[in-house]
């Protein structure tokens, strides 16, 4: 029976001892029905109390109820839990006196009875400092007034902290995504900067060495890069990879020179939960396993100890590892590329390479020759790193044509690595459209030539300044795009600029500058 079917009856009952109670002539029996039916009625009243309290305190939110004049009736036990008021503080008391009190503030109770509709609100008790959201009912009589308040008191305490836990994590979330994000973007990138940007050079050595990649990238087998420090050897891998059907899996590179000989294995082949002394609580994995589906570079692979040379032979033989203190192999689909700036063949010899595994990484060999021996390459070379140190550090420098002859002239021990770090040396310590001439390249190298003689003999002292200005206008017009830039790079005025321009033929349109046809 519902609490609303409960007051009914009792109602129907009242009345009902009242009418045979005054109605009837027969005055004893009558009382003794009435008498009867009084009883009847106190079991009726202590049943529905005890059914109400008893589900009530089953309850998990807090309930409160008062009547119409705001005299609190009952409280259940979560009441209680929620908001540290006991039973005995609040029931047979009026909200306004326990809001007098200070137990109460801004109670909805005294609301729902004035307006005589739901009320909702955000409280929070002042005896534990709990939150709730209360929401008060009226509940009315059969004339209209409101006969009861029902209050439920809802923490939302643990749903604030959880819901600030959620949204900081939706937060976390959002930047690791934002990351990922920027980093696929980065990845991408990089590939079409690695895409477009191929072997540079114009040498017959650079032709060969571009058409033994294309031979190779596509086919899935071992490759043995060689040539001196600073060749190249790693952007010939990366063509390998850009241009082999690999190109979407991971591309991991190691530098077998640059890590410790007892650490290498564990880098390589990863290691099991307590396979040493210091290793992670969770094992490891190796560069093999993350290199998995891709392709892994072996860079100074003629420095790796003789004890790992086996096992990579296996690695290679097998395609399967061993983890450091794992029992099971785990099977892996890698492609090898090796680099070496050693003459393996002699360290096989040496006994310091292994012969099996020089064999099986020497597939298919590429040697890339050094510098001084394609100088055809200097200037292509030269040019393209000289516009991207200008791009990087916003300047408008030019090598003229004697500081490019004194570069082919150089040695270059370093090969293309020192040439790069030539070009940049210079950009950076130079005026932001300057000429670098054999003047400022002849010290830096340590050649000495007499680079200037010819071009004096060739020309006299006003034609020699006029090319340069000719040559100093057109690349800063052409990078800058404008003549009023141009004017505030080179200091001078607007005017000054388009009336050279005209004078050595520059073109000038659209705030465009291009050379006359």
């Amino acid at each position: 029976m519902g609490g609303q079917d409960n007051f009914a009856a009792q109602a129907f009952l009242e009345e009902l001892i009242g009418k045979v109670a005054g109605g009837c002539c027969e005055r004893c029996e009558h009382e003794r029905v009435a008498d009867g039916l009084g009883k009847v009625l106190a079991e009726f009243r202590r049943r529905a109390e005890f059914d109400f309290r008893e589900l009530g305190d089953h309850v998990y939110d807090g309930i409160y109820i008062a009547d119409g004049s705001g005299k609190t009736l009952y409280v259940n036990k979560a009441y209680t839990r929620i908001t540290g008021i006991e039973p005995g503080e609040v029931v047979g008391k009026y909200v306004k006196d326990l809001e007098e009190a200070g137990l109460y503030k801004n109670a909805v109770t005294p609301e729902v009875i004035r307006r005589r509709k739901q009320v909702n609100s955000m409280a929070e008790s002042l005896r534990n400092g709990r939150k709730m959201l209360i929401t008060g009912n009226p509940v009315f009589d059969a004339e209209g007034n409101v006969k009861y308040v029902v209050v439920i008191d809802r923490e939302i305490t643990d749903l604030m902290t959880m819901k600030a836990e959620l949204e900081a994590s939706q937060e976390k979330m959002k930047a690791v995504e934002a990351d990922k994000v920027k980093s696929i973007l980065e990845i991408e990138h990089l590939r079409r900067l690695q895409l477009n940007n191929s072997l540079i050079g114009c040498s017959a050595a650079t032709a060969r060495i571009i058409e033994a990649i294309h031979q190779v990238a596509p086919l899935d087998v071992t490759v043995l890069i060689a040539g001196e420090t600073g060749v190249g050897k790693e952007v010939v891998a990366n063509e390998i990879y850009m241009n082999s059907p690999r190109n979407k899996g991971p591309f991991i590179k190691v530098n077998c020179a640059a890590i410790p000989a007892n650490l290498l294995e564990a880098e390589l082949f990863g290691y099991e939960k307590g396979a040493f002394t210091g290793a992670a609580g969770t094992g490891r994995l190796g560069l093999f396993e993350l290199a998995d589906k891709g392709t892994l570079l072996l860079d100074e692979i003629g420095d790796m100890p003789l004890e790992l040379q086996s096992k990579l032979l296996r690695v290679i033989q097998h395609k399967e590892i061993a983890r450091i203190g794992g029992t099971k192999p785990v099977r892996l689909d890698v492609r090898i590329l090796a680099a070496t700036n050693c003459d393996l063949q002699k360290l096989v010899q040496q006994g310091r390479f292994r012969e099996d595994l020089y064999y099986r990484l020497n597939v298919f060999p590429i040697a890339i020759p050094p510098l001084r021996s394609r100088p055809e390459d200097i200037e292509p070379l030269a040019e393209h790193f000289l516009a991207a140190y200008n791009a990087k550090y916003g300047k408008a420098t030019f090598i003229e044509d004697a500081g490019l002859e004194i570069m082919k002239q150089y040695s270059w021990p370093g090969n293309v690595r020192e040439l790069q770090n030539i070009i940049e040396r210079l950009v950076i310590v130079a005026e932001p459209a300057a000429m670098i001439t054999g003047e400022h390249l002849a010290p830096l190298l340590n050649v000495y030539t007499g680079y200037s003689e010819p071009t004096i003999r060739e020309a006299g002292l006003k034609e020699i300044v006029a090319n340069i200005e000719k040559k100093t206008l057109e690349r800063v017009l052409t990078i800058y795009g404008s003549t009023r830039k141009a004017a505030r790079v080179l200091k001078v005025d607007q005017s000054t600029i388009v009336k050279k321009a005209k004078k050595f033929g520059l073109i000038l349109g659209d705030e465009n500058i291009h050379q006359g046809r």
